[in-house]
């Protein structure tokens, strides 16, 4: 029950899309989290432990020469403390979920290894 009333929640704030391949990526292991707030604004999701965020990104945000900037000063934000930003387009998401998953696992789990090249109290996702 408290799951069913988390993700009423979600709906709320979070895109179809969005909540899709969040739980393709949950799905995989990736302790994927929805909806993060960075104290600048939120992330569609955020995986800290690999420090990259995901934006899922509907046709506006190609369309609206305004609505692409504000990405671009978004993703700015990010890096600027250490985040890689990756923009999936809605149709990916939606065409192509299970293969698009798992190509952002991978990427994780190369960017993780990375940050922690030689630990081993790390697995991968």
């Amino acid at each position: 029950m408290p799951h069913q009333k988390w993700v009423k929640q979600q709906e709320l704030v979070s895109t179809v899309p969005a909540m899709s391949l969040y739980f393709a990526l949950k799905e995989r292991g990736v302790p994927a989290q929805l909806e993060k707030f960075d104290g600048y604004k939120h992330t569609d999701i955020a995986i800290p432990q690999a420090k990259v965020n995901i934006e899922v990104d509907g046709g506006h945000h190609n369309y609206s020469n305004k609505q692409a900037l504000s990405d671009l000063k978004r993703t700015y934000h990010s890096f600027l403390k250490g985040y890689l930003t990756l923009r999936i387009p809605n149709s990916l998401v939606q065409y192509h979920l299970e293969e698009t998953a798992d190509h952002i696992t991978e990427m994780l789990n190369v960017n993780r290894s990375r940050i922690v090249k030689s630990s081993s109290r790390f697995k991968r996702f």
